[in-house]
């Protein structure tokens, strides 16, 4: 709907698991050090070639802020802060390591984990950088629709 590649820093890190057989995530894992700066670097290459991108992760501030302000010279950031609630989050996270054997490379929650999962959940600190954003209610579809989605991307600068 929107006709752009979608960089995902989740499935680049899962990438790198391939190359690195019997891997364990944890936390500051060094795969998840090696994933900001590629991600980074992939939205950067993309962005100096005059291609729109969809930029898709976690964006914690700490962590995400430094990466992108210097992309606000090279593109029209507009952020899509999606929400919901924390046992939504769980259930989904404990969906997806179940389906998906790709998750190995994350540290998704296991059942005994959703007190912690609730806690993080609560902590999360979204990006803030000066650029419009936007907020999309993820519990059942999305809110606003996917159309008022685009037509805030495709906004005025």
């Amino acid at each position: 709907m929107v006709g752009c590649p979608a960089i995902c820093r989740d499935e680049i890190k899962e990438g790198m698991v391939h190359a690195n057989p019997g891997f364990r995530p944890g936390p500051a894992d060094e795969l998840a050090m090696r994933t900001l700066p590629t991600f980074f670097a992939v939205l950067e290459l993309l962005l100096r070639a005059g291609v729109t991108t969809v930029a898709e992760a976690a964006f914690q501030d700490r962590l995400w802020r430094p990466g992108l302000e210097p992309f606000r010279n090279l593109a029209r950031i507009r952020v899509v802060h999606c929400t919901v609630d924390a046992d939504v989050a769980f259930t989904r996270r404990l969906r997806r390591s179940e389906e998906n054997p790709l998750r190995r490379a994350h540290t998704d929650p296991g059942p005994p984990d959703a007190a912690g999962s609730i806690r993080f959940h609560h902590a999360f600190d979204r990006v803030s950088v000066d650029a419009p954003y936007t907020e999309v209610d993820t519990t059942d579809g999305y809110r606003p629709g996917l159309g008022q989605i685009v037509a805030f991307i495709n906004g005025p600068a």
